[in-house]
């Protein structure tokens, strides 16, 4: 039986033909049977992509051929499973584009890349070295979302300042707000689902005043990975894909409440409305009773 498996991964690296790139990404996916979403800049290359266990392997193989990325960090999980054609039924389709950005934050001005990635960005701390900064500073240490907010209704490092953004391009306005202003002396942790987003955050908050800021280097992947449900991480983690939420270990705690009915609940599905984005944290019995919008699409506050 083919064993379905998703890779996320990404790597801040020059490119001098980001449309090449994307030519024989496309082709090297579309070939092997892969399906995802993969964004191509001048900076580098983020990807999620599943298939069947064979189909990845050589998928990672031919990547690191290339010698630009031939230092990128592939994190696994388990996919939900193949339909007839042996293709992930995680993904719809297969999205190969090159963006100004790989990661949205609407300021490509600020970002600067070398060979060995994003330059002036936040101290990368592995899960363990998490752990001993916090063991060492306890409370001093700001654990700061680096998701948009409905991502952490579910799952996020205890104590956490959750910014109220609705998207990656939101960060930008939201620092310059000035709210977070009395956190740029405290130790300051940076995190988000694989790592990339923290690479950029953590850089923009560098740069406008915050003295000692760090990012969790795999994002809270890894960091699931090095302790399930025993460490700082609680809850469930939401990902972008048909899979909506995944755990690290059994019996995770559930944080998210039904918007409808208020029940516990990971359950997540998009806003009814097809131009709305929004996902929506809802149980099963709600969904099953009438699929729900958001409040920008029912006009009326949740209950």
């Amino acid at each position: 039986m083919a064993i379905p498996k998703i890779l996320l991964y990404y790597i801040f690296t020059p490119l001098a033909d980001p449309e090449a790139v994307r030519l024989w990404q496309r082709d090297l996916c579309a070939g092997l049977g892969l399906r995802g979403r993969i964004l191509i800049s001048k900076d580098g290359v983020n990807g999620t992509v599943g298939g069947d266990l064979p189909a990845i392997k050589k998928y990672i193989r031919k990547t690191r051929d290339y010698p630009a990325f031939k230092n990128i960090d592939f994190k696994w999980s388990e996919g939900t499973g193949l339909d007839e054609s042996g293709q992930s039924l995680d993904f719809p389709k297969l999205v190969v584009k090159v963006r100004d950005e790989i990661v949205s934050f609407g300021a490509p001005g600020e970002l600067q890349v070398d060979a060995t990635g994003v330059v002036g960005g936040g101290t990368k701390l592995q899960p363990a070295e998490l752990n001993a900064l916090v063991a060492a500073r306890g409370d001093e240490v700001v654990f700061f979302d680096g998701r948009n907010k409905f991502e952490a209704e579910i799952g996020h490092f205890s104590g956490a300042v959750v910014p109220d953004v609705a998207n990656t391009r939101e960060f930008v306005a939201e620092l310059d707000s000035g709210k977070y202003d009395h956190l740029k002396g405290k130790p300051v942790v940076t995190y988000c689902t694989g790592g990339i987003r923290c690479e950029v955050l953590s850089g923009l908050m560098k740069s406008r005043g915050f003295g000692e800021v760090y990012q969790l280097d795999g994002g809270i992947v890894r960091y699931g990975e090095a302790f399930g449900n025993a460490g700082l991480w609680s809850g469930s983690l939401y990902v972008f894909d048909q899979r909506m939420s995944i755990d690290f270990a059994p019996d995770a705690a559930v944080l998210g409440t039904c918007r409808q009915c208020a029940t516990p609940t990971t359950n997540m599905l998009n806003c009814r409305e097809a131009s709305c984005r929004e996902q929506l944290v809802v149980c099963a019995a709600c969904v099953a009773l009438a699929p729900p919008a958001c409040v920008t699409h029912t006009g009326v506050p949740v209950t």
